[in-house]
C-alpha cells in the first residue's frame, strides 16, 4: 500500500512542477566533482546541528536540519572532517563552562552517533573550553585546536591542541599550548607548504588576525592585526577550505550584526573585501565546511541512452509508476515499455561535471533519489532538487566495460538495484553492492 501512495504522491509533484529542460544538444561531462560539506549551529538552536552541501562553496543548501542533538549538553561550533576509516567525524563545544569537547561521527553524513566527550582539563567544571577545531598536519597526524579558560565566560582564553594517539581517534594526548598567547580565540589552523597559517580572533579588539609559523608549536609571529584585511571588527568564527583553483576561501562570523561573510586569498596573506554569504547569512553560526573531491574522470555517454544491469543482464533501468526498477526488456517489449527504459544523458542539473537522466516518456522529468529511493518527478526549481537529480560517472564497480553512478551530493553513495528496485546505498566494498551498482551504458531501447 505504502508504495502506491508514493507513487500517487509523486505523480501529483511531477504533474503540478514546473520544468527546467536541459539543452537539445546537452554538453558531455566527465570528472572529479568538489562538494562542499558544511556544519554549523543556528540562530535557532544551539542544541541541535544542522547538515548543508555546496557546488561552489558559496551557495548552500540544507542537507538535514536538526541532524545531530548530544546526549546533553550543546553542540555549539561543529568542526568536521573525514578521517582514514572513511567516517566524517564532528568535535563540538559541549557547554559555556566545563572542560570537555565532545565528538561523534557518521557514514554519510546526515545521520550521526555520539562517540564521547574528551576531558581536556583546565579547572573543571569553573573553566570553559570553546571552539574546538580539527588539524590534519602533512605527516598524517590529527589535533584538535580548542581555545580554554580557567576562569570561565569572563577569563582570558588562549589555544591548545590535543593529539590523536590512537587511529580511531578514541584516545588523545594532554593538551599542550601552540604557543599564541592568551586573549585569542576560534585559532583555525592550515598548513600551505612549510608554512603554518593561523586565523584567531584577538578578544581584545574583536578584529580576526593572522600569524604565522615554522610549527605548529611555534613560535608564531602576527603578521596581520588591527583592521589589517580591512572586514572590520566584531569578528569570530573563522574557518578556512581550499578551492580547487588552489585560491583559500576564508568564511567568518561578524556575531554582533548577525551576519556571516566570506573572502578569498590566493596566498593567504593579501583578502579580497568580504562578501556576505547568500541564503544562510543571518541563519548559521560557528561552522567549518570539508571540501570533498569524489570520483574518477569516467565519461557517460551522453543523449538517449539506455542501461543494462551488469549482474541481471537481460534488465534495464527504467521507470513504472514514477519509481525506478530493473525490469527485463528487450527490442521485442512494448513501444512504451522500451520508453520507460530510455533516458536522456545530459549535463548534471547540480553540477556540469556530472550526469542528470531525464525521460523521455514523459518528457521533463528526472530521475532522483528520495529518501535513497530512486523516483521520476519534475524539476521543482529547488538546489535540493538538482543535486538529488544528480549522479556523477566512475568506473565500473565490477569491473572493466561497466559504469557506476555516484549521488552527486551524497558522496560514497551509488546507484543500485536491491530486489530490483532501484535505490542509493552506501558503497561497503562489498561484491553484492558492487555488482549491483555496475551498468553498461547502451543504445536507447527506444
Amino acid at each position: 500500500m505504502h508504495r502506491r501512495i508514493l507513487a500517487a504522491a509523486l505523480s501529483g509533484l511531477a504533474a503540478g512542477a514546473a520544468w527546467v529542460g536541459l539543452s537539445e544538444n546537452p554538453a558531455a561531462a566527465a570528472g572529479p566533482a568538489p562538494h562542499y560539506l558544511m556544519t554549523a549551529f543556528t540562530n535557532s538552536s544551539e542544541s541541535n546541528m544542522y547538515v548543508y552541501d555546496s557546488s561552489n562553496a558559496t551557495d548552500y543548501s540544507l542537507i538535514r536540519a536538526n541532524a545531530y542533538t548530544p546526549p546533553s549538553g550543546l553542540i555549539r561550533d561543529p568542526s568536521v572532517m573525514r578521517h582514514t576509516d572513511g567516517y566524517y567525524y564532528i568535535v563540538y563545544t559541549t557547554n559555556w563552562t566545563g572542560n570537555t569537547i565532545g565528538f561523534a561521527r557518521s557514514a554519510d553524513h546526515v545521520n550521526w552517533t555520539f562517540l564521547r566527550n574528551v576531558t581536556v582539563g583546565l579547572n573543571g567544571s569553573t573553566g570553559s573550553t570553546w571552539a574546538p577545531e580539527w588539524f590534519k598536519d602533512t605527516d598524517g597526524s590529527i589535533h584538535v585546536i580548542f581555545s580554554a579558560s580557567t576562569a570561565g565566560t569572563a577569563g582570558q582564553f588562549q589555544p591548545y591542541r590535543i593529539t590523536a594517539t590512537s587511529a580511531d581517534l578514541s584516545t588523545w594526548s594532554s593538551r599542550a599550548a601552540i604557543g599564541i598567547p592568551a586573549n585569542h580565540i576560534d585559532t583555525f589552523v592550515v598548513r600551505s607548504g612549510g608554512t603554518y597559517h593561523a586565523f584567531v580572533k584577538n578578544e581584545t579588539t574583536k578584529y580576526i588576525e593572522h600569524a604565522t609559523a615554522a610549527s605548529l608549536t611555534g613560535p608564531w609571529t602576527f603578521t596581520g592585526t588591527g583592521n589589517w584585511a580591512g572586514w572590520g571588527s566584531g569578528l569570530e568564527g573563522p574557518a578556512l577550505v581550499q578551492l580547487p583553483s588552489g585560491a583559500w576561501r576564508l568564511y567568518f562570523d561578524q556575531y554582533g550584526a548577525g551576519r556571516y561573510y566570506y573572502a578569498d586569498s590566493t596566498d593567504l596573506n593579501t583578502w579580497s573585501a568580504k562578501t556576505e554569504l547568500p541564503g544562510l547569512s543571518g541563519t548559521v553560526r560557528h561552522f567549518t565546511v570539508l571540501r570533498e573531491n569524489v570520483g574518477d574522470s569516467t565519461a557517460v555517454p551522453t543523449g538517449n541512452r539506455s542501461l543494462r544491469s551488469a549482474n541481471f543482464t537481460d534488465r534495464y533501468v527504467r521507470h513504472r509508476d514514477n519509481l525506478g526498477y530493473i525490469d527485463p526488456l528487450s527490442s521485442a517489449s512494448s513501444t512504451a515499455d522500451r520508453q520507460s527504459a530510455t533516458f536522456t544523458v545530459g549535463a548534471g542539473l547540480a553540477n556540469g561535471n556530472c550526469y542528470s537522466l531525464q525521460s523521455i516518456n514523459p518528457t521533463g522529468r528526472y530521475l532522483r533519489h528520495y529518501n535513497n529511493r530512486l523516483v521520476l518527478a519534475a524539476n521543482d526549481g529547488t538546489a535540493t532538487f538538482r543535486n538529488d537529480a544528480t549522479f556523477c560517472g566512475r568506473a565500473g564497480l565490477s569491473g572493466t566495460g561497466t559504469t557506476s553512478f555516484e549521488s552527486y551530493n551524497y558522496p560514497g553513495f551509488y546507484i543500485r538495484h536491491y530486489n530490483y528496485e532501484l535505490r542509493i546505498d552506501r558503497n561497503d566494498g562489498s561484491a553484492t553492492l558492487r555488482a549491483d551498482a555496475s551498468f553498461t551504458v547502451t543504445t536507447p531501447l527506444a
